[in-house]
């Protein structure tokens, strides 16, 4: 394994960062045309509001715990609840969100990877 690699990254603790909502942490890596978001929450967390991206596309997978939401019109008030491997898709402006997030049992976190294209600013 070459950690010196630029093209490879690895799953390292310390380089997930703190967001200004308690519980999330996430690592970014941005390429040219993409950029991923690999999300670790902690279960029971709160604060995902109903939101849009109203340029990039957003492909997300359950890689750990469970993902209890909405997605698809704004006021649409049906829930889905993705587990392990599972997958979303929201393409641009599809509203998503109002999430509860379920820990596992050995760590007590969902985790999530998030890609966007083309890649956010906003960040």
């Amino acid at each position: 394994m070459n950690v010196n690699n630029q093209y490879c990254y690895f799953f390292e603790d310390e380089e997930f960062k703190e967001t200004g909502r308690d519980g999330f942490r996430r690592r970014v890596i941005t390429g040219e045309n993409s950029q991923l978001w690999f999300w670790r929450i902690r279960g029971g967390s709160t604060g995902s509001i109903m939101h849009n991206h109203v340029e990039n596309e957003q492909l997300g997978i359950i890689m750990r715990g469970k993902l209890d939401f909405r997605i698809g019109g704004k006021e649409d008030t049906q829930r889905v609840v993705l587990g392990e491997g599972e997958v979303y898709l929201a393409p641009p402006s599809i509203w998503h969100g109002d999430s509860l997030f379920i820990g596992d049992e050995e760590l007590n976190e969902v985790w999530i990877l998030d890609v966007f294209s083309p890649p956010r600013t906003d960040i």
